[in-house]
């Protein structure tokens, strides 16, 4: 059984957006960035990067932009499902969110992936700079 690690009380993870995380791999010692995500009944957790490009966030440190309970690439369009992490629309279709697990208990998120440990709430990066979006997607 995985070891359970608290991230978060589930009144902290907004109804409309994502709450931001980073975990450490427990081999490499490499951080991640992960977000919450309320999704149904529960709260899905998915590591933070779109499908399209990995290399940009979903959240870049403010929580990432909801619509009608899809998770937005404010850099692409592309739109995710909240529950199944699979491209609904955009430059990606089909392609699926990698996730990261999670479960709820008591009032708490708790962190049950294996290999994983939590790390702090909110980005790796903390210049506000690196934070900013280079968004070319106009609504």
């Amino acid at each position: 059984m995985a070891a359970r690690e608290a991230i978060v009380g589930t009144d902290s993870v907004p109804d409309e957006s994502t709450f931001l995380f980073t975990v450490r791999e427990v081999d490499t010692d490499t951080q991640r960035e992960a977000i919450l995500v309320r999704a149904g009944d529960g709260i899905a957790g998915w590591f933070n990067y779109c499908q399209h490009l990995t290399d940009v966030a979903l959240d870049k440190g403010s929580g990432a932009s909801m619509r009608d309970d899809e998770i937005v690439c404010v850099n692409h369009g592309a739109m995710f499902n909240a529950d199944s992490g699979e491209c609904t629309y955009g430059p990606c279709p089909g392609a699926v969110l990698e996730s990261i697990d999670v479960t709820t208990d008591d009032g708490t998120v708790w962190l049950t992936e294996t290999g994983y440990a939590f790390d702090h709430a909110g980005p790796i990066k903390t210049d506000p700079a690196a934070l900013e979006s280079s968004s070319n997607v106009q609504y």
